[in-house]
């Protein structure tokens, strides 16, 4: 793991005397005794007290030089959730600065989600951080160096949550500060990360780095040393020394690129830092005069910055002994750059305000207004964090226009993407693109380099199949709402028909049920305004036709179904009665009817029914069970915990006890299926060793299916043929014993 260091509160204030005066410090110092105060008492869950939490946060803040509002509210983060303390005692005594920035970064609204999955909750909270970071940078630094000190204190929390905050650090914290450029955070993030989702994979990395190591430090000492003579001819200042690699960046390339260890070539690394542009081409030109260049391994970010504002010269050479060596060259403002990345452009100078200049160094950060952007045409917390996660995390593309100005957008974009980049105008006139110099179709997947030309025509308006074509979503938002206002009274008519209609299918008279109450209620329901645009939503086919008229009909139904339950209830009770009385005489006790069925249940009170065990939650002997009473269908079997079996059901006097028979005697039979998910690392093999593992257990394996995330997570479906509920769990303890695999369990359809 990184080298960890806990700071003190002396520490911090410390780091904050190199760059605050005597006023700033003072300030700082109250915002540590307020935290203290308000979280006195409380521990973490590694039994610290709390406040070494926020000492951390401010501390790693005051390292990248942030401004005193900042630190401040690096202390003070956590007081609104956790305390009794208000925003407004925040605004109060630390000014409205603060105050929005620890607001930004409370983790847990007030709100509450009953209604919402956990999902939707998560979601839901990065969109709200995205937006108020979007507003303020400083709420994302201080957001950052929160999950850092989180990610440091892991492995007090259960391995399922360890697993969860890994992946979300991996999914949007890391990509964050990349964006950002603060190369020193993404990369301790990303190790941390990999070290609870693969820990097998971390640590083999590990020990290859350390098998090697002493190796691998002889030969960047030899090409330091002839490098030195090298750069001493040129008669300039530098820095030279051996670059660290992550192990992250080590794993990804290996999973990737499908390579071996031995096969990565950037282990190797050295790093020149000098005074000037002029002489990182100077040390360039030497270096490419001593060592031969690898084809196709230079880069030059000084002249193309990256996004995030990241400059250096990178060549791979062919050093001594023929082993590929990477290098890299900058200047001293670009290796700040590099490791604090936007902080590194407000790093806070005394006497100059707390609030952030829009630089140019920063203009950059266009991601920031895309998120806005993104937030005001996306209803949906879940579609939000899509297009965050495709528009602004995505890999980049970077065009040119024919003046030569520099556009960024994400891989897969095409011609339309950028069109609709420039202006909505420009994208809605296109006829075509010239890239190049060559006309090209609209389904063109953009390059980086490509200078991109459109074709653009008055009379032109949107294709509706465009939507399948452009990448972004504001490309794609910017097509519907044409589309949307284009045909907004056609859509009206035809919405207001297709309801219609829909209520005429179920014999029912439309004028009944649209009154002006019953369509003020959907309206309601669905957000909208007024009825018209509730009738364009369906002829523009947001909201279907037959949703709409299911809200519309809603009591009636209800009616109809009180109904019918009451019958059903009604025909149960008397078959049970009837069944109780004509088998009184015989042996088995009256309570409960045994019922010769090849799936070996009892059934209470009711003889001769059909019974079929239920597909969402397969039911295995030894599991407790309960029966479902269908109209038509008889009995259906369901594991006591199946979510299927609701409330209303038991109010409903649906349920009836059911029992397994004795099945001692079928020891060897395999009658029953269960369906298990398996979820693991995704490594070379980690499939075939999934079923040589369930072949050993299990005689038939039904089916098996699986698929792979994007942070390379495997999840396995299997269904198998098992006899009880003893022999479902030693299948599933076998596969939580197979290699990468961290957890197998039932699963419920």
């Amino acid at each position: 793991m990184s080298k960890y260091h806990e700071m003190t509160h002396e520490e911090v204030l410390a780091e904050c005397k190199k760059y605050m005066n005597d006023e700033h410090l003072a300030f700082v110092e109250s915002a540590y005794e307020f935290a203290k105060k308000a979280h006195e008492g409380q521990f973490r869950v590694s039994g610290q007290p709390y406040i070494i939490h926020p000492t951390q946060v401010a501390g790693t803040l005051a390292t990248l030089r942030l401004d005193p509002d900042t630190v401040a509210a690096g202390y003070l983060h956590d007081t609104v959730e956790d305390t009794p303390v208000t925003n407004d005692d925040i605004k109060e005594k630390f000014g409205k600065d603060v105050a929005f920035i620890v607001d930004g970064v409370t983790k847990l609204s007030k709100i509450q989600y009953k209604s919402k999955s956990h999902e939707e909750y998560l979601a839901d909270n990065h969109r709200k951080m995205l937006i108020a970071m979007a507003k303020d940078l400083r709420v994302i630094m201080v957001k950052l160096a929160d999950r850092l000190h989180n990610m440091h204190t892991l492995d007090h929390l259960r391995p399922d949550k360890q697993r969860r905050i890994a992946d979300e650090t991996l999914d949007i914290y890391a990509p964050l500060a990349d964006r950002l450029g603060i190369g020193t955070i993404k990369w301790e993030l990303e190790d941390m990360s990999l070290h609870y989702l693969n820990p097998q994979q971390y640590y083999r990395i590990v020990n290859l780095m350390q098998s090697k190591r002493s190796e691998r430090e002889g030969y960047i000492a030899d090409a330091i040393s002839t490098l030195k003579q090298t750069l001493d001819s040129l008669g300039i200042k530098y820095e030279i020394y051996g670059r660290p690699k992550h192990i992250y960046s080590i794993y990804k390339k290996m999973v990737n690129k499908h390579k071996d260890f031995s096969e990565i070539y950037d282990l190797l690394a050295v790093r020149v830092i000098v005074k000037s542009v002029k002489d990182c081409y100077a040390v360039l030109g030497a270096v490419h005069t001593k060592w031969k260049p690898m084809p196709g391994r230079f880069k030059d970010y000084i002249a193309v910055p990256k996004v995030n504002g990241y400059q250096s010269l990178h060549t791979t050479i062919i050093g001594p002994g023929g082993k590929p060596l990477e290098i890299q060259i900058r200047t001293e403002a670009m290796h700040q750059v590099a490791e604090y990345g936007v902080a590194a452009h407000w790093a806070y100078k005394e006497g100059v305000k707390g609030e952030v200049e829009q630089t140019d160094a920063n203009k950059k950060l266009n991601m920031f207004q895309e998120i806005l952007e993104l937030q005001n045409e996306t209803k949906d917390s879940h579609e939000f964090m899509k297009s965050v996660k495709t528009d602004i995390f995505s890999d980049r593309v970077y065009v040119f226009t024919p003046k030569g100005d520099v556009y960024e957008l994400p891989k897969g974009s095409g011609p339309l993407d950028f069109a609709y980049m420039i202006h909505s105008e420009v994208g809605a006139h296109s006829v075509g693109a010239r890239i190049n110099g060559k006309i090209v179709p609209l389904d063109y997947k953009l390059k980086t380099g490509d200078i991109v030309e459109m074709l653009t025509q008055a009379s032109a308006r949107p294709s509706r199949d465009w939507v399948n074509l452009v990448k972004t979503s504001r490309a794609r938002n910017k097509i519907k709402r044409f589309f949307k206002t284009e045909d907004r009274e056609e859509n009206i008519e035809k919405g207001q028909s297709m309801i219609k209609q829909e209520l005429s299918n179920r014999d029912l008279v439309p004028k009944e049920f649209m009154t002006k109450a019953d369509v003020q209620r959907v309206i309601d329901h669905f957000n909208y305004h007024n009825d018209e645009e509730l009738f364009a939503a369906v002829g523009y086919g947001e909201v279907s036709a037959a949703t709409v008229a299911n809200r519309l009909t809603e009591d009636l139904r209800k009616k109809a179904e009180g109904e019918k339950q009451r019958q059903l209830e009604e025909k149960i009770m008397n078959a049970g009665q009837q069944s109780t009385e004509e088998d009184n005489d015989s042996d088995a006790p009256a309570d409960i009817m045994r019922v010769k069925h090849n799936n070996g249940v009892m059934v209470q009170g009711v003889s001769d029914l059909m019974l079929h065990l239920a597909k969402c939650c397969n039911p295995v002997p030894g599991d407790p069970i309960i029966g479902y009473v269908t109209k038509g269908r008889g009995v259906t079997i369901h594991r006591a915990d199946c979510p299927n079996i609701t409330e209303e059901a038991k109010k409903q006097g649906r349920l009836i006890d059911v029992a397994w028979e004795n099945i001692a005697k079928d020891k060897n039979k395999e009658n029953y299926y269960a369906d298990i998910e398996i979820y693991g690392f995704n490594r070379s093999r980690l499939l075939s060793d999934a079923i040589n593992a369930l072949n050993s257990k299990t005689k038939n394996i039904v089916n098996i299916s699986g698929k792979v995330d994007s942070n390379n997570m495997a999840h396995i479906y299997a269904t198998v043929s098992v006899r009880d509920a003893t022999h479902l769990e030693d299948i599933l303890s076998r596969m939580r014993d197979v290699p990468n695999v961290y957890e197998a369990k039932r699963s419920i359809n």
